[in-house]
C-alpha cells in the first residue's frame, strides 16, 4: 500500500534517494547510440516536441481504451472474486487510472530537455542519467495525491481484496500503452511507467525516509547503501532459483517462465527486498507484519499460489540477500530476514489451523 511520507533531507537520505533515482535510468540496450538513425530518433522523441508528441498519441482516446481494456484484463484475472465485476465500480475506478496516465504524461512533457543543448554526443551512461526521472521526489510528490485518490477507490470496493487489483491494472495497462509507442519512446517512456507500477507497491520512498534515523556512516544505512544497486538482481537470480523448484507451476495468469509473469515476480520480489530494508532502518519488523504479509495473502494467493510456494519464495531471497553480505553485516540484518520467514511460517501454521477447523466442522 501507498502511504505518504514527507522526504527531510539529510546527508543519509540524500544517498539513498540518489539510488531510489537510478532504478529510472534510461535502458538503452534496445538502441545502438553508434547508429547514427537509431540516435536521431532519440534526440527527435527526447525534444520538447517529440515528447508533446508522444504525449498526444496517448492522451484521451488511447488512454482511455487502454485503461478499459487493463480492466477487462483484470477482473478477467480475478474473476474466481464473487461480487467484483459491478460495471458502476469498474468504471470508476478505470476513470481513476486515467487520471494517473494523465499526470504522467504532463510530467513527462515538462522534463524534457533540449537536444540543442547536447553540443558532444554524450556515452550512454551520461545519456541514460540526463534523459531518465531527474527528481524522483518532485515525481513522487506531483503523483502521490491522484495515486492515494485511485488508492481509495480500491479500498472502497465491495471486497477488499481488490485492492489487490491496483497494481494488476497498471502492470496491464503500462504494457498496453507500450504498445503503442516506437522504440525510441519506449525507452524515454518506461521509467515513468516503471515508477508508478511501483510507487504503488514498493515503499522505497519511505525506506529513504527512515534512513533519515541513521548516520552517514552507520553500519546499518552502509548495509543498505551497498544492497539497494543490486535489488533487481537479487531478485532476478531467486525469481530464476524458484523456477528450479517448481518448473511446471501455473498461476491465474500462466506458467512461472512467461514474460509477464517474470515481470510481475522480479517487480514483487524487489517489493519483499525493500520491505526489509524498512524494517532494518526502523529497527522493527512490523512493515512486514501488518502491511507485506495481508497483501500477500490477498493477492498472491489470490492469482493462485499455495502459501509453501510463497514461504520458499521468501525463503530463496533471504538466502540470496544473506549469501551477498559480510559476517558483521549478516549479524546486523538476521534478525529482520529471520524474522520475516518466521511471520510467514506463523501464517501457514494459522492458515493450516483454520482448514482444519473447518474440517471439524463440516
Amino acid at each position: 500500500m501507498l502511504k505518504t511520507s514527507q522526504v527531510v533531507r539529510t546527508s543519509s537520505v540524500e544517498r539513498l534517494l540518489n539510488l531510489w533515482t537510478l532504478r529510472y535510468t534510461l535502458d538503452l540496450s534496445s538502441v545502438s547510440l553508434e547508429n547514427l538513425s537509431s540516435y536521431n530518433s532519440l534526440l527527435e522523441a527526447a525534444s520538447p516536441e517529440g515528447r508533446a508528441l508522444t504525449a498526444t498519441k496517448l492522451k484521451d482516446h488511447v488512454l482511455d481504451i487502454n485503461c478499459q481494456m487493463a480492466w477487462i484484463q483484470t477482473k478477467t484475472l480475478y474473476a474466481y472474486i464473487p461480487n467484483i465485476l459491478d460495471l458502476k465500480e469498474a468504471k470508476r475506478i478505470t476513470q481513476f487510472a486515467f487520471r494517473v496516465y494523465r499526470k504522467i504524461l504532463e510530467i513527462y512533457q515538462q522534463q524534457s530537455l533540449n537536444p540543442a543543448s547536447l553540443t558532444v554526443k554524450p556515452e550512454a551512461n551520461s545519456l541514460s542519467m540526463l534523459w531518465g526521472i531527474p527528481a524522483i521526489e518532485e515525481l513522487a510528490y506531483a503523483l502521490e495525491p491522484i495515486l492515494v485518490v485511485f488508492q481509495e477507490q480500491h479500498l472502497s470496493s465491495k471486497d477488499w481484496r481488490a485492492l489487490g487489483f491496483m497494481t494488476t491494472q497498471l502492470n496491464f495497462c503500462n504494457q498496453l500503452i507500450l504498445k503503442k509507442l516506437t522504440i525510441a519512446e519506449k525507452v524515454l517512456f518506461t521509467p515513468y511507467l516503471k515508477f508508478v507500477e511501483e510507487q504503488v507497491a514498493i515503499p522505497w520512498q519511505r525506506v529513504c525516509v527512515a534512513a533519515g534515523k541513521h548516520d552517514v556512516d552507520s553500519p546499518t544505512l552502509t548495509l543498505v547503501e551497498q544492497m539497494l544497486p543490486a535489488t533487481t538482481d537479487i531478485a532476478q537470480t531467486a525469481y530464476k532459483r524458484l523456477i528450479q523448484f517448481f518448473p511446471n507451476h501455473r498461476t491465474r495468469r500462466g506458467v512461472l517462465t512467461e514474460d509477464a509473469v517474470a515481470r510481475s515476480c522480479i517487480r514483487d520480489l524487489s517489493m519483499f527486498q525493500a520491505y526489509l530494508w524498512l524494517c532494518l532502518l526502523e529497527g522493527s519488523i512490523t512493515p512486514v507484519e501488518q502491511e507485506l504479509l495481508p497483501l500477500c495473502e490477498m493477492v498472491v494467493e489470490g492469482v493462485g499460489i499455495q502459501w509453501e510456494m510463497t514461504e520458499k519464495w521468501c525463503q530463496l531471497l533471504v538466502h540470496e540477500v544473506e549469501w551477498r553480505v559480510n559476517l558483521r553485516q549478516k549479524a546486523l540484518l538476521l534478525p529482520y530476514t529471520q524474522g520475516m520467514l518466521q511471520v510467514f511460517i506463523n501464517e501457514r501454521s494459522r492458515l493450516g489451523f483454520q482448514q482444519q477447523a473447518v474440517g471439524n466442522a463440516v
